[in-house]
């Protein structure tokens, strides 16, 4: 095994190969899971004004300040005050406004009483007249039940950071404060090449020695998991002129990364290796793992380039390994990979690689159990859609027995579905 690269040594070559992408001005109703590429401060107090946070009655806080179910307190109602008005009358000893939440308190009044603590319920009558008067059954202070200026937010006040990525939450607090576009790290684009005789699109009947080509799909769905754009190319045949114009379409739709899968391999009938000479510099690389130890990486005309196996397993480990960081980085976000530990529920042997094991997780207790998906084969992509994550077997380990703690890579959040 000395001649193959390490995992971890492939990953840190490819990652020292690409850079952050540039920021563009997108609309904020584009930029969720973007990354910020400056900081944003708010240039306004939220709330602008005070205002109520329930429905009730503003009032001078004086003037009910002995207010109790026994000996509630009248008020003359002078003023209603619906959410989204600008009140003009000044409350006065001995007066109320009624209120609805969200609206601004009137001058003069310091307080709100929910209108749960008065006379004059409202809500539950089919006609809302204004009363006349109405009594207080609840004492306040000032500034019960009132949202202060700035209670939100300040003006001038960090609201988020450079290299934050944009939550909901973070939209809409955008939203609140008129910003209705910023600036982010443009997405990656990804163009995807499928070659081969023996394959045909989705849509297209079966013949004798044909198979459908599901890894441009895979690779495509995998690339937007990552907020990406993905550009599926359409199937080139298995000769010179095809190829050539295939990857020259790749080349047009301006990508900042190509893959294709298959025909890079030694002893491979096609002629993806020809043309990849010709259009940049690849390395071919054997590395040290299972599924997926052929790995072709390089540049095609200065664009990242990754030449994955060609089964659809093996695919799908080579993406999340090598592709997905890359990704990332491109797209100003950190690598991250979401793990749990897990005990094998029955003896596995490796080749000595570093093997990536798909399974199931059960809880049982405090602590997961891995069992496998069955066949293990690199061309049955049924195991990857049974599987919760790869178990990874370290290098040099042949044998593992049952009940070993080894970690394992999530394919989905298996601790929020138990």
């Amino acid at each position: 095994m000395t001649d193959l690269l390490n995992v971890d040594d492939a990953i840190e070559r490819i990652l020292a190969a690409v850079t952050t992408l540039p920021a563009e001005r997108v609309p904020l109703t584009t930029a969720l899971h973007r990354v910020l590429t400056h900081s944003i401060y708010s240039d306004i107090n939220l709330p602008p004004f005070a205002n109520s946070s329930m429905d009730g009655y503003a009032v001078r806080a004086a003037d009910v300040s002995a207010a109790n179910a026994n000996t509630p307190v009248t008020l003359r109602v002078v003023a209603d005050i619906p959410a989204g008005s600008a009140p003009t009358t000044v409350i006065q000893k001995g007066e109320a406004a009624r209120i609805m939440t969200g609206a601004p308190m009137p001058e003069g009044a310091d307080a709100v009483v929910p209108v749960e603590q008065t006379d004059s319920d409202w809500r539950d009558s089919e006609e809302a007249t204004l009363p006349e008067t109405v009594q207080i059954y609840q004492a306040v202070t000032a500034g019960d039940y009132v949202r202060p200026v700035g209670e939100n937010v300040r003006e001038g006040q960090q609201i988020l950071d450079a290299g934050t990525i944009i939550r909901p939450q973070d939209i809409g607090m955008l939203a609140a404060l008129g910003v209705g576009q910023v600036d982010v790290v443009r997405r990656p684009r990804v163009a995807i090449i499928s070659t081969g005789d023996e394959l045909v699109d989705v849509d297209m009947p079966l013949t004798p020695g044909k198979i459908r080509d599901s890894n441009s799909y895979t690779i495509a769905a995998l690339a937007m998991q990552y907020d990406a754009d993905a550009i599926r190319l359409p199937i080139a045949g298995d000769t010179l002129d095809e190829v050539r114009e295939c990857f020259q379409q790749a080349l047009e739709s301006n990508p900042d990364v190509i893959i294709s899968s298959a025909g890079v391999s030694v002893g491979t009938f096609d002629v993806v290796r020809t043309v990849l000479n010709e259009l940049g510099e690849v390395n071919f690389w054997r590395v040290n793992l299972r599924p997926g130890k052929p790995l072709a990486f390089g540049n095609l005309q200065k664009r990242p380039f990754f030449g994955l196996p060609g089964n659809p397993v093996s695919v799908m480990v080579t993406f999340d390994l090598f592709v997905r960081p890359v990704l990332l980085k491109l797209a100003g976000k950190p690598a991250t990979v979401p793990m749990v530990k897990a005990a094998t529920a029955v003896a596995m042997d490796s080749d000595g690689r570093r093997s990536y094991i798909r399974v199931k997780l059960v809880k049982d207790g405090d602590r997961l159990i891995a069992q496998t998906t069955g066949t293990q084969s690199s061309g049955a992509l049924m195991s990857m859609v049974m599987a919760d994550g790869l178990l990874i077997i370290p290098e040099g380990m042949t044998h593992v027995p049952a009940g070993t703690e080894l970690p394992v890579r999530l394919l989905r959040d298996v601790i929020a579905e138990n």
